[in-house]
């Protein structure tokens, strides 16, 4: 497998006042088979539209995505998305939303309980199979998500915010899970957060975004995902390089936050 290549992306949006928006300009970068990249910037900068067309959901206006040697035209099962909300079915039991990938493939019964049965429980939910998903957590609904893109046996996984909406505490226990099934399973994953902190936690490689046009402003090649594998993520927070590389990336971010604030409160020509 040759990995995942976003080769020269682009995207504009045309507005029905006949302007347009250019939300990417010229985004190139490839992924080794099993490489983690957690994807920050500020808001508007074009990360979840970069999702968006790697999951196949928007066509670039230039450019390509290539994955193991095919170019990706739409959504496919080789592409796995996990979003902020778990998107289950709520109609479905915990059990029966891990099984439907498999049983829409029309995997023999047999083979998908056994799939089923081992991703619930790693994800730590094997007593919770029956229940209705409404009855479960914030924390244990997105593990339920996990397990039903895993469940698909993607190449790829997507992940857009997907602990934003988690408590601190239950937050930290999903960044450590998280970690545990990228090493365990040696996916591929892109992880959009609004968290430096959790994007250095789980990126083996991180890129800062620069606001409209997006494009990749800065790259880095990170070891606190390595570290943070079955270890105390609270410990890795506090190892050689962690704050100081925190600290940077903020900086970068307010900066670029400002420089928007500041073309919105420029005066119009002519005012």
């Amino acid at each position: 497998m040759t990995g995942l290549i976003i080769d020269n992306i682009s995207m504009r949006f045309d507005l029905p006042n006949g302007t347009s928006v250019q939300a990417l300009k010229n985004v190139s970068l490839t992924l080794k088979p099993g490489e983690l990249l957690s994807v920050l910037g500020p808001s508007g900068c074009g990360k979840t539209t970069l999702l968006n067309i790697l999951a196949g959901f928007l066509a670039p206006t230039e450019g390509k995505i290539m994955l193991n040697d095919k170019r990706v035209t739409g959504p496919a099962a080789e592409r796995g998305m996990v979003f902020q909300q778990g998107a289950l079915f709520e109609w479905m039991n915990v059990r029966e939303n891990v099984d439907f990938g498999p049983r829409m493939k029309g995997m023999p019964k047999a083979e998908r309980d056994q799939i089923t049965d081992h991703l619930l429980e790693v994800v730590g939910l094997q007593d919770f199979k029956e229940k209705a998903v409404y009855e479960l957590s914030g924390g244990m609904q997105q593990r339920v998500a996990l397990a039903r893109c895993l469940a698909n046996d993607p190449d790829v996984i997507l992940m857009d915010e997907p602990l934003g909406a988690l408590d601190a505490l239950t937050r930290e226990k999903m960044q450590g899970l998280v970690l545990k099934l990228w090493k365990e399973t040696g996916k591929t994953v892109v992880l959009i957060t609004h968290s430096v902190e959790e994007a250095l936690l789980l990126g083996e490689r991180l890129i800062v975004m620069a606001p409209r046009p997006g494009r990749i402003f800065k790259e880095y090649n990170l070891p606190f995902a390595e570290r943070g594998v079955g270890q105390d993520l609270r410990e890795v927070k506090k190892s050689d390089g962690f704050a100081n590389t925190r600290e940077e990336i903020l900086s970068m971010i307010w900066g670029m936050e400002e420089e928007i604030m500041g073309r919105m409160d420029a005066p119009k020509a002519g005012a």
